[in-house]
C-alpha cells in the first residue's frame, strides 16, 4: 500500500449523529424516511444499529453460518451486489461505537441508532402515547428531541412528521469523526 501523499489535503471527516429512544418509539421508522431525503441531498449516508439481543444474519444451512459455527472469527460474504462481514466476538467485549465506526468506509453522514448513553449528539424519538419517560433530562448529549407532540423541553423539540426539518437540524449540528491512524 502507498503511503498518502502528504500534499493532498485530508479527507474530510465523517460526521456522526445518533437517534435513541424506548422501543416502539420510531427511531427506525423516523431513519427509513431520513436517509432518502439525506441521500437525496448528493451524501453519502451510512447506518449503524446497535441491537439489544442476539441476532443473526446468516441461518443454519447456509456456507458462512457453517463456517462460523466451525469456529471462524470473520466469515466475508460477497457477491456481485453486496458483500457482508460478520465478526464473532467470542469472548471479546460489545464493541463501542468507535469500533464499529472504524470498519466503515468513508462516508459523509453516519447515522447511528441506538447506544443510548455513548457520548455523542443525539436526536431523542420520542412518542407519548408510547407511555415511556424522556431520556433527554438525564442526557446532556440529547440535542434535540423529535416528537409527535409539543414538549416544553430545554432542547429544540422537532416534529417527527417534518423530515425536511430533522434533515436540516442533522446536517447543522452532526459531529465530525476522524478514524484513528
Amino acid at each position: 500500500m502507498a503511503d498518502p501523499d502528504p500534499a493532498a489535503p485530508p479527507a474530510p471527516a465523517m460526521r456522526v449523529m445518533g437517534f435513541v429512544g424506548w422501543s416502539g418509539g420510531g427511531k427506525t421508522t423516523l431513519l427509513a424516511r431520513l436517509i432518502p431525503v439525506l441521500v437525496a441531498r448528493g451524501l453519502r449516508v451510512s447506518s449503524i444499529k446497535h441491537a439489544h439481543h442476539d441476532f443473526d444474519i446468516d441461518h443454519p444451512g447456509k456456507d458462512s453460518h457453517t463456517h462460523r459455527a466451525a469456529g471462524a472469527t470473520e466469515v466475508l460474504v460477497g457477491s456481485a451486489r453486496r458483500w457482508a462481514l460478520m465478526h464473532e466476538l467470542r469472548d471479546e467485549a460489545e464493541p463501542t461505537p468507535e469500533a464499529l465506526l472504524a470498519h466503515l468506509s468513508p462516508v459523509d453522514l453516519v447515522l447511528i441508532e441506538g447506544f443510548k448513553w455513548h457520548p455523542h449528539p443525539k436526536v431523542e424519538v420520542h412518542r407519548p402515547s408510547t407511555g415511556k419517560t424522556l431520556l433527554q433530562p438525564g442526557d446532556p448529549h440529547i440535542i434535540a428531541v423529535a416528537s409527535d407532540a409539543v414538549l416544553d423541553l430545554p432542547v429544540p423539540v422537532l416534529p417527527l412528521d417534518d423530515i425536511s426539518g430533522i434533515a436540516r437540524f442533522v446536517l447543522a449540528h452532526a459531529a465530525p469523526w476522524t478514524a484513528p491512524r
